[in-house]
């Protein structure tokens, strides 16, 4: 759609400082106002309604914004229907609305092409053997992609000799497993899958078994509610890891089906990072302005991506905090923050929370 996101693409990610990372991203998300306001009616039925005018934000924090709910009950596309390559769904127990996410062949190129440029900024560009914790099942049907299955779509092309470790009961394949790691005995593995899936159907279940995962990576997100009830925080977490498996490089990531591709990597720091095409802002939850560093509100998530709907600004419904701005210790610019917790009585919708609901 224009020349400043592929510019942004071909960067090394995280190597621009909030101040120039801004006046991009405020240019190409008042085009994409702009361009969502001209082809889906009900966004711009909103924009009417909330008297968003002028359309063009001078700051990030202008730049008119939708509530992540609205995705449950609102169709939200600005291509016709004929030009509808894949539908994502979010995740949920069967009593929850999931979202729905309309995406062209050029939406669905951009996220892997961007979600290429950041896992490859931190697992390198060499495709590894990768373990998926989680059943092949659920990416059965492509058209129609859960948010557990289009996280796992993302990542197959970062790996080779993928094996499903779970069958469609959930049931571990540890001979299959043994077998896997027998035949990539001294290579670099890949391992991926939701976080609760992690912990309780490999983790756990492995606890003892001598199961050595020391030249492994683990990428891994969602599920952190139900290991929270469970009184498991990350810190427990990485620490059963390394004891189980003797597992130390773990990255958890941030993100949603409502904007696929702009995903927010944990740095060694502990921290999450946007990347050069996108921005996190986090609003007072009374007057929804910004907050100062350091401070508690809700996450916004900004992202120049979604161009077949109208999902480039969105209020999610998590609690976050902004802790710094160009200066991580590792390195990387931009903010970083860390996502804290959800909104109290907003509908949970994690992605590994269940897994009762297949694709």
């Amino acid at each position: 759609m224009d020349d400043e996101l592929e510019r942004l693409l071909d960067l090394e990610q995280y190597s621009l400082g909030v101040r120039e990372k801004e006046a991009w991203l405020v240019r190409g998300l008042n085009r994409l106002t702009a361009h969502h306001a001209q082809r889906c009616p009900a966004y711009a039925r909103m924009l009417e309604a909330a008297s968003q005018e002028p359309l063009d934000g001078a700051r990030l924090d202008e730049v008119p914004y939708l509530p992540v709910s609205l995705f449950k009950w609102i169709k939200l596309a600005s291509v016709p229907d004929d030009e509808i390559f894949r539908v994502m769904t979010s995740s949920g127990t069967t009593s929850q609305v999931p979202s729905r996410v309309y995406l062209d062949i050029e939406t669905a190129r951009l996220q892997t092409r961007a979600l290429s440029s950041i896992v490859t900024h931190h697992l390198g560009p060499r495709r590894r053997p990768m373990l998926i914790i989680d059943q092949p099942g659920v990416i059965a049907d492509r058209r129609h992609l859960s948010a557990r299955g289009a996280g796992i779509l993302g990542m197959l092309s970062y790996g080779r000799d993928h094996l499903y470790v779970l069958d469609d009961q959930m049931r571990l394949d540890r001979a299959g497993l043994q077998a896997w790691l027998d035949r990539h005995a001294g290579e670099d593995l890949l391992l991926f899958g939701f976080t609760f899936m992690v912990w309780q159907y490999f983790c756990q279940q492995l606890s003892g078994a001598g199961v050595d995962l020391s030249r492994a990576t683990l990428v891994h997100s969602g599920g952190w509610k139900k290991l929270a009830d469970a009184r498991v925080d990350a810190p427990t977490f990485r620490a059963r890891l390394r004891e189980t498996f003797g597992l130390e490089h773990v990255h958890d990531f941030y993100g949603m089906v409502e904007q696929v591709g702009s995903v927010f990597f944990e740095c060694p720091a502990g921290y999450l990072h946007p990347p050069n095409f996108a921005d996190v802002l986090v609003r007072d939850p009374r007057s929804w302005a910004p907050v100062p560093v350091g401070e508690a509100g809700i996450v916004e998530v900004l992202s120049l991506l979604p161009r077949s709907y109208p999902g480039h600004a969105l209020l999610t419904e998590d609690i976050g905090v902004v802790h710094g701005v160009d200066d991580c210790p590792c390195g990387r610019k931009g903010r970083r923050f860390t996502v804290t917790g959800r909104v109290a009585k907003s509908e949970i919708r994690g992605c590994s929370d269940t897994h009762e609901r297949r694709g």
